[in-house]
């Protein structure tokens, strides 16, 4: 259970900070937004769970043991070395591998990262 909570955190993270981005597509699944106003991305409160939930479900994925190319993704440090390459893979739609991310859970990684990825 902690893998799947700490793998949708990582998937919510890096939905957000695809959402962040300054490409202007608001659709459903796939895009970002063009701004980070409205857009709560606090790291305990928003990153970290979404991580949880849709990336660090399992040593697949980004849990303890993980053997992914990202390798492991359950705290800050970790989350924060990698936050570009997460930003990127989120906003090229090739992370969560096993789901999607909505164009919220974009944004909150996208504005995290993009806001300097603080332990908040």
């Amino acid at each position: 259970m902690q893998i799947i909570r700490t793998c949708a955190v990582m998937l919510t993270l890096a939905v957000t900070i695809a959402a962040c981005s300054k490409s202007n597509n608001n659709s459903g699944g796939g895009g970002a937004v063009n701004s980070c106003d409205g857009v709560s991305a606090k790291f305990s409160a928003n990153v970290l769970p979404l991580i949880q939930a849709k990336c660090a479900i399992n040593s697949g994925c980004h849990a303890g043991g993980s053997v992914n190319a990202g390798g492991v993704l359950t705290t800050h440090a970790q989350i924060s070395a990698k936050a570009a390459a997460i930003k990127s893979a989120v906003n090229a739609g090739t992370m969560p591998q096993g789901g999607s991310l909505t164009n919220a859970e974009k944004a909150i990684i996208a504005c995290w990262v993009d806001a300097g990825a603080l332990n908040n």
